[in-house]
């Protein structure tokens, strides 16, 4: 009988702490809710400077590859080559720019040996923000 009486006290203790309760869940959703409304404006204001970051990142691996290219051929890849020289042995495949655009090669370039870029958001030399070009030249910053 007193066995019993422990499983159903032991039961009982159990069902009691299986779930949570109404404040404790109350208590989450208000902490959460805090931290969006601390997070989520910092993210959501700046979506533009994700993608020119994105960008610089993409420049940088094409010319690690066209660094590559030009220890086995001695030579980069001409304009004329373009960047698809590159594929599928120095790049898996050639990213698009965050604004849907492929990377521009002028080699040999204005700025150095190459010339890597993008024309930003608007496809026009110039601009600033995200309409800015943004090349191998300058990507600190």
């Amino acid at each position: 009988m007193m066995e019993k009486t422990m499983n159903q006290a032991s039961k009982a203790h159990r069902l009691y702490q299986r779930g949570f309760t109404l404040i404790e869940v109350l208590v989450v959703v208000v902490i959460l809710g805090i931290l969006a409304a601390f997070i989520v404006p910092n993210i959501m204001d700046k979506p533009g400077v994700a993608k020119i970051v994105k960008a610089k990142s993409d420049i940088r691996a094409i010319e690690s590859a066209m660094n590559m290219y030009r220890l086995d051929n001695h030579i980069y890849p001409t304009t004329d080559e373009g960047l698809e020289a590159l594929i599928p042995k120095y790049l898996a495949r050639l990213p698009k720019d965050p604004w849907d655009k492929t990377y521009q090669l002028l080699s040999p370039g204005t700025q150095g040996e190459f010339d890597i870029f993008t024309l930003g958001r608007d496809g026009q030399q110039g601009g600033e923000g995200e309409d800015a070009d943004i090349g191998n030249w300058n990507l600190e910053g």
